[in-house]
């Protein structure tokens, strides 16, 4: 297991200024049921969160919604004072009223006081990335936006990011302040998001695909998942992993885990390579489950 590292993933620069290895992890899975309230067994979080740093994971992604704060104190916890080299991103703009609900809330006064609360709970002076967690169809954009920009202006933010856009809501933002990072919903059976992974690749965006692991049918029995991770002596999800880091040079995974087992195996799947006929039978659209 210590040859497992996520540098095997490759790097990627963020807003030309902080390099990551490709292979990251997301802290959803490290709160309690419903994504509410903190993680109960706070040592195992603990554990998993440093031994991913043990792994070389270098980019963790986060959110105010988790929880809500209970992912930020977690990381803050196990992992503060930070080693130089590690980037955390968060994320704000969905509220949590009750376990397992979610409602978006783009207004700029919500946003800034959550970006203030991150930044307390996290124990930081700036957020090296921060996600719009969703456009608030109810608040004008170019108001969800401004903030971001003023809020990296004042040097509370580094870089800024959306989440489940468009190639349109891109161009809008990038108008408004330079964006670094997306993140939406992608993964080897899921992939509504191409047109906005050619759009991060040819604009130097970073790509970070949220629900990663997912492989809908690929994965049943005799499925060209299953059949292409038996020949390599791969687990389904970590060909999904090595698909998606094959996929593009700017698709950075973050896959997440409650578990320092199941991390050890997402993070092994950064040495995994797949053939360019098996990047193409999964790539195929007769392969999308």
């Amino acid at each position: 297991m210590n040859s497992i590292s996520a540098t095997s993933s490759g790097t990627f620069i963020l807003g030309g200024e902080l390099e990551v290895n490709r292979l990251g992890y997301g802290t959803m899975q490290l709160t309690g049921p419903g994504v509410w309230g903190p993680f109960p067994d706070q040592e195992r979080g603990v554990r998993v969160l440093r031994r991913a740093v043990e792994l070389g994971v270098t980019l963790f992604d986060t959110a105010d919604s988790y929880g809500p704060g209970a992912a930020e104190e977690l990381l803050h916890k196990a992992l503060h004072p930070y080693p130089e080299n590690l980037v955390i991103a968060t994320k704000a703009g969905l509220t949590r009223p009750a376990p397992g609900q979610w409602r978006s809330n783009g207004r700029p006064e919500y946003l800034r006081r959550q970006a203030e609360s991150s930044l307390r709970r996290l124990g930081l002076e700036r957020i090296p990335l921060f996600q719009l967690h969703r456009i608030d169809p109810a608040v004008p954009f170019e108001e969800q936006i401004g903030v971001l920009r003023e809020l990296r202006d004042e040097g509370k933010v580094a870089h800024v990011g959306l989440s489940e856009v468009g190639v349109e809501d891109l161009d809008r933002a990038r108008a408004i302040v330079p964006i670094t990072s997306v993140q939406n919903l992608y993964n080897v059976a899921q992939r509504d998001s191409e047109e906005v992974v050619r759009y991060a690749e040819a604009n130097g965006i970073a790509f970070l695909p949220w629900f990663p692991l997912a492989t809908g049918q690929l994965a049943s029995p005799g499925g060209p998942l299953t059949r292409i991770a038996d020949r390599l002596g791969a687990s389904p999800s970590q060909a999904a992993l090595a698909w998606l880091l094959r996929r593009s040079p700017v698709v950075l995974p973050i896959p997440g885990t409650s578990s320092v087992a199941h991390l050890e195996d997402n993070v092994a799947a950064a040495a995994l390579e797949l053939s360019q006929a098996d990047f193409e039978a999964l790539s195929h659209p007769f392969a999308r489950g």
